[in-house]
């Protein structure tokens, strides 16, 4: 079997490592402690697991804080920084992130119009964000297992009006997926491994290695 000739990554209509960037807003001990809509153990690990293909598949990452600076809030989780160490952070008072003049300005910098977006919570310091950058032109594709909300209901009814605003929900193993598309890709494929076996979502993905090496 042979794979057609590789399409032009900057114009793929799917995901490429050329044609997004990821942005990663507010994964602080505060935010994550309040998370009621999914287990927060799970989610550390979707948000990790997220944050580690962004750097191994080389996209633009734009990684936000609130109120770190005026010490009313903490610095991002250990993971989230094990995982982007290296990657500055845009600090920043308002709750909406694309109010931020230098957020903003770093998103426009990447040269990218496919937005993965993932934040705490669902309800605001996303929501926002992501209706401001559909509005702006902006494709948003949120990573709906590796972001939460204060409760069931205001994860989903937020997520339920950012699709209404145009934006398109994806998973994390779909992420990883989409950004490898193709086993003959051989030099992505053991970090493509790896973001499966440290997000425990393994199954079947040995299996299908094996036989395509």
């Amino acid at each position: 079997m042979t794979s057609e000739a590789i399409r032009d990554p900057k114009k793929d209509r799917l995901l490429t490592p050329q044609n997004s960037a990821f942005i990663v807003i507010d994964y602080q001990p505060v935010q994550v402690n309040s998370i009621a809509s999914m287990d927060r153990q799970l989610l550390v690990n979707n948000i990790a697991g997220a944050c580690h293909a962004a750097v191994a598949y080389k996209l633009p990452i734009v990684h936000s804080t609130v109120n770190v600076k005026t010490g009313l809030n903490k610095p991002p989780i250990p993971q989230v920084q094990q995982a982007l160490k290296g990657i500055p952070t845009f600090d920043r008072t308002s709750i909406n992130s694309w109010e931020d003049v230098e957020f903003r300005k770093a998103v426009e910098a990447t040269g990218r119009k496919k937005l993965i977006m993932t934040a705490l919570w669902t309800e605001a310091c996303l929501t926002f964000p992501a209706i401001d950058a559909l509005a702006d032109g902006y494709e948003v594709y949120v990573v709906t297992d590796a972001v939460g909300g204060t409760s069931v209901t205001a994860h989903e009814a937020a997520l339920r009006r950012i699709e209404q605003a145009g934006g398109k929900m994806i998973s994390v193993a779909q992420l990883f997926c989409e950004l490898q598309r193709d086993w003959a890709r051989k030099e992505t494929v053991p970090a493509f491994m790896s973001l499966f076996i440290d997000t425990g979502g393994t199954a079947g993905i040995q299996f299908s290695y094996d036989r395509a090496a």
